[in-house]
């Protein structure tokens, strides 16, 4: 059995009124100077926070400027405004987006490496700021991840951050604060969700450890993330998606994703399509490509979405994906590169891009080379 490192945050709280108890545990730390990133439609719910912080004489500087997908140069600016306002903690309530700009933020704020020092794998030396975590959404996991993408805007291509030192102090997972995500923003990002999961089980580096949760996040988020679609008031089918996402995100310190993530990146930094938006119009054709040398797992995955047909690993594989499109046809997202205005010419520009990310390839069962991913690109068109 490979060894396996297991990095999460020292507090995970999961569940109803988790924002209160983190109003609570803040408290109980006696921090005086808050840098508060979080998006606009959430702040109505923070009132009570907010009020609670200003009668403790707690100083609090909010920013709601990260609406997409950061990059270096947003989160530049960010810091800069962070240092003059002398945080001495920092709190990230949003999506992703905003939780990987306030893990980066926590870890930089006090930290002498510059920017271009730490993107890879281990390069981050230190965090001294306290942070904390509250995922708006059930996507990520970067509440419990070790893991910060950022545009850069040199070459165009998105970059991880990959450290330690990026897992929150404490994360907090209230699933009410995901109740008004819109519906399409539900399903792409509960997608997101289940390729973190998938991708860590059908992974060269998989581990029994990961697998449990990787396997369970599969089946929240399979059976869950169409009712959470439907209805945004379903609370029982949004609590399980977040747990789903929240398995999803601590399969990423330990295993990682792998090819659909590859591939998924070229999409957002050419063409701005959200993230989770591109894991699903990818993910079952990785799938397909994965076939047969991820048979054997493909079909472990087949049995969490739920497919209950008996036959071999092969079949079990094939049911599996087309378990996956019937999951995203019913979610109401889009199932192929064209229907969102990719032009087909594009195809080897972003195959150039892809195979770039070699740090996400080298998990794939099956070796891709740059004509292996046009291939993939263009039956997804």
């Amino acid at each position: 059995m490979n060894r396996i490192l297991l990095q999460q945050p020292s507090s995970i709280v999961f569940g109803e009124d988790s924002l209160v108890t983190f109003t609570e545990d803040y408290l109980n730390m006696k921090h005086k100077s808050l840098y508060l990133l979080t998006i606009s439609p959430v702040l109505p719910l923070l009132g009570d926070l907010l009020k609670t912080f200003e009668k403790e004489g707690i100083r609090v500087e909010i920013n709601t400027g990260i609406e997409g997908e950061p990059s270096f140069r947003d989160f530049e600016k960010v810091l800069l405004e962070a240092r003059n306002f002398g945080a001495d903690s920092v709190v990230g309530i949003g999506g992703g987006s905003v939780l990987d700009v306030a893990k980066f933020l926590a870890a930089m704020l006090k930290n002498d490496q510059n920017i271009s020092d730490v993107i890879g794998i281990g390069l981050l030396k230190e965090r001294r700021t306290y942070l904390a975590c509250l995922p708006t959404t059930s996507g990520t996991g970067s509440e419990v991840s070790p893991n910060a993408i950022f545009l850069d805007e040199k070459d165009g291509g998105k970059k991880g951050v990959i450290s330690p030192f990026l897992v929150p102090d404490g994360a907090y997972i209230d699933p009410a604060l995901t109740v008004g995500v819109p519906a399409a923003v539900t399903a792409a990002t509960g997608i997101d969700a289940l390729t973190h999961c998938l991708e860590a089980y059908v992974n060269r580096f998989a581990h029994p450890v990961v697998d449990l949760w990787a396997l369970e996040g599969i089946r929240l988020i399979s059976q869950n993330l169409e009712k959470s679609c439907i209805d945004g008031n379903d609370i029982d089918a949004r609590t399980a998606v977040a747990l789903g996402s929240v398995y999803g995100g601590m399969c990423l310190g330990p295993v990682n994703t792998a090819a659909v993530h590859a591939l998924a990146y070229p999409l957002g930094s050419i063409y701005e399509v959200p993230h989770g938006l591109s894991n699903a119009l990818l993910l079952p054709y990785v799938m397909e490509y994965n076939m047969p040398e991820g048979n054997e797992r493909l079909a472990g995955v087949a049995k969490a979405l739920g497919v209950t047909q008996s036959g071999a690993d092969s079949e079990l594989a094939l049911a599996g994906v087309l378990k996956i499109k019937e999951l995203i046809a019913a979610c109401g997202l889009p199932s192929r590169l064209s229907e969102i205005d990719i032009k087909k010419e594009d195809i080897e520009k972003m195959a150039d891009a892809a195979i770039l990310v070699q740090r996400l390839l080298n998990n794939n069962v099956k070796e891709l080379t740059k004509e292996d991913i046009v291939s993939i690109y263009k039956k997804a068109y």
